[in-house]
C-alpha cells in the first residue's frame, strides 16, 4: 500500500529550509506510482494470446466475499463495486478465489456462463463485486442488447472468467502483454481487471468511476467474445467501448457501454 505522511517534525525553521528540496525529492520517491494515475506511461501491448474455447478447470468454489462492512470513509460509488476501502495493495496472496454463489440469466437469447475470480488479500467484497459484473453485463445497453447473448454466473466452469487482480498478480495473470499492472487485459477467456484501475479508474472519465468500472468490464469480456479494438470515430462522439479508453479518451467522449 502507498501512504503519505502529513507529520512535521519539530526542527529549526531554518534547517528545514536548507533540506526542503531533499525532503520533497524523498517524498515524491517515497510516495510510489500507485496513487497517482497516469505517471507511467502506458506500453504498447505484446502479442494478444490465441483465443481459448474451453474456461481452465474450475477451482472448488471459495467464498471471495468479506464479512467486513466498507470503510465509512469509502464512498457509496465505491462500495457499490465492491471496495471496502480505497487502497491499492501492489500485490494481494496471489491466488484467486472463485466467487460463491450462481445467477440465473435473466434476457433472452443465448445463456453466456461467466465466473468471477477476486485474488486474496484486497479489500473487495467478492460478492458485490460480482454482483456489479453481472449488472454491466446484463445492462440494456449491453452485449446482450436485443436478445443476442444473456449472462449468467456460476462458481463452476464458464465460457467467461471474470478476474479482479492486484497489479503484481494482474502483470502476470495477462503476459505476454505487458501492462505495470495498471492496463486490464484478456487473457483467453479470462477478463483481468487489475485492481489499481478498479479503485482508482482514469482522470478522463473524471467523478465518474463508476461509469469507468462499467467501461472495463464490457471493454475485456468484448475481447473474450472476439471484439477487437475499435478507434473513435469523431471529435466529441461517444467512444467506442473497444477504443482503448484506459490510454486516453479524447477527441471522443467517455463511453461505458456497447450501446448507449
Amino acid at each position: 500500500m502507498h501512504v503519505l505522511s502529513n507529520r512535521r517534525s519539530a526542527c529549526d525553521p531554518d534547517r528545514v529550509l536548507r533540506r526542503a528540496p531533499l525532503v520533497a525529492l524523498a517524498v515524491a520517491l517515497g510516495a510510489g506510482l500507485l496513487a497517482v494515475p497516469g505517471v507511467l506511461p502506458d506500453a504498447p501491448p505484446g502479442p494478444t494470446p490465441p483465443p481459448v474455447s474451453a474456461s481452465p478447470v474450475a477451482a472448488s468454489p471459495v467464498e471471495a466475499a468479506s464479512t467486513e462492512a466498507p470503510s465509512p470513509a469509502v464512498p457509496p460509488a465505491d462500495a457499490a463495486a465492491g471496495i471496502l476501502e480505497a487502497v491499492v495493495p501492489q500485490v494481494g496472496t496471489g491466488a484467486t478465489a472463485v466467487v460463491a454463489g450462481s445467477a440465473a440469466a435473466p434476457g433472452a437469447g443465448p445463456v453466456r456462463t461467466v465466473r468471477v475470480e477476486v485474488e486474496g488479500g484486497l479489500p473487495v467484497d467478492g460478492a458485490v463485486f460480482a454482483g456489479f459484473v453481472l449488472a454491466t453485463l446484463n445492462d440494456q445497453r449491453g452485449w446482450g442488447r436485443d436478445g443476442a447473448m444473456t449472462f449468467a454466473r456460476t462458481d463452476g466452469d464458464a465460457e467467461i472468467v471474470v478476474v479482479l487482480a492486484s497489479p503484481d498478480t494482474s502483470a502476470a495473470l495477462c503476459r505476454p502483454l505487458v501492462t505495470y499492472g495498471k492496463l486490464s487485459c484478456r487473457s483467453g477467456p479470462r477478463a483481468v481487471i487489475t485492481f489499481h484501475r478498479w479503485v482508482l479508474a482514469h482522470p478522463d472519465y473524471g467523478d465518474d468511476r463508476t461509469g469507468y468500472r462499467h467501461y472495463v468490464v464490457n471493454h475485456e469480456v468484448g475481447h473474450v467474445l472476439g471484439h477487437g479494438h475499435e478507434s473513435c470515430p469523431a471529435p466529441g462522439a461517444p467512444a467506442p467501448v473497444m477504443q482503448q479508453q484506459t490510454k486516453g479518451v479524447p477527441p471522443c467522449a467517455p463511453n461505458p457501454w456497447p450501446y448507449p
